[in-house]
């Protein structure tokens, strides 16, 4: 009879641990940035997770100023300098134009606005199939890297992205 008890305690904490143990497989990400402002202090993080269609970026950021700000990779790993100029323009590897909005297909860096809300903070899942972390199409993983920007305000979506300076700067790294 115990070792029935015991079998079923087993089974059951099987049945509980397993899908938790699935979720925790899933929430971990193939590669991230952290992000910081022109003061050299850590803002936030950028969890990427390859899907079948691209790749799906997780933004959580604090301290940005409220309202929508531009959200782009940019096409080399570099935050070194002190307006993070050294991250380079936008990540277009096919060398296409800017801007979501415009004709023909935009820079692979191109993404979505973000919104940081009355506190300061970011909570953004933003998607695109143009990007790869390692793949064959547009990778962030390239020789000299990517770095994710968040701009003072936000991007046009237009040939001009007219977002201003850059307000934080994290370079990606693949996760471990």
């Amino acid at each position: 009879m115990k070792q029935t008890t015991a079998l079923v305690a087993a089974l059951c904490a099987a049945s509980i641990a397993g899908p938790a143990l699935a979720q925790s497989e899933m929430d971990m990400p193939d590669a991230t940035a952290t992000l910081s402002n022109t003061d050299g202090e850590t803002v936030g993080e950028v969890q990427l997770f390859e899907t079948a269609e691209g790749i799906l970026a997780r933004v959580t950021a604090e301290n940005i100023e409220e309202g929508w700000h531009g959200f782009h990779l940019h096409e080399i790993g570099d935050c070194s300098a002190d307006d993070f100029s050294s991250a380079g323009d936008h990540y277009a590897p096919d060398g296409n134009s800017h801007g979501l909005l415009s004709d023909g297909p935009a820079h692979a860096g191109d993404l979505p606005n973000i919104y940081a809300d009355a506190d300061g903070n970011i909570e953004a899942d933003v998607t695109s199939t143009a990007l790869t972390i390692n793949g064959d199409m547009a990778p962030i993983m390239d020789e000299d890297g990517s770095a994710f920007i968040i701009h003072e305000g936000p991007d046009s979506y237009g040939e001009e992205a007219g977002a201003g300076s850059r307000v934080a700067c994290g370079v990606v790294e693949v996760a471990s």
